[in-house]
C-alpha cells in the first residue's frame, strides 16, 4: 500500500481525534510564532516545538488505516482453460 492510497484509505475515530488535536497544535504554534508583537525568547521557542508536534501527530495520525482493510490483495489467476472460454 503505498503512501497516497494510505492517506486516502479510511482513518479510525481515535486517529481522527489525535489528527484534529494536532492540526488544533500546529495552528496554536503557528500564530504565536507569526504574532506581530515581541514575545518572550521561551515562548517563541516553546511555540516551534508545538508546531512541529502538531504537524508530526497531523501526519502519522493521518495515514494510520484500519486492520481489517486488505494490505495487498492476492491477484487473480485464470487457468489457460477458462482464458479460452473467456474470450470465445
Amino acid at each position: 500500500m503505498t503512501l497516497f492510497e494510505r492517506a486516502k484509505s479510511p482513518t479510525p475515530r481515535l486517529f481522527k481525534i489525535l489528527r484534529n488535536i494536532g492540526l488544533a497544535l500546529a495552528s496554536v504554534g503557528g500564530t504565536l510564532l507569526a504574532a506581530p508583537i515581541a514575545l518572550p525568547a521561551i515562548v517563541i521557542n516553546v511555540a516551534g516545538y508545538v508546531a512541529v508536534a502538531g504537524g508530526v501527530l497531523t501526519a502519522v495520525s493521518q495515514v494510520v488505516v484500519h486492520e481489517d482493510m486488505p494490505q495487498n490483495p492476492k491477484p487473480t489467476v485464470m487457468k489457460k482453460e477458462e482464458t479460452e472460454a473467456t474470450e470465445k
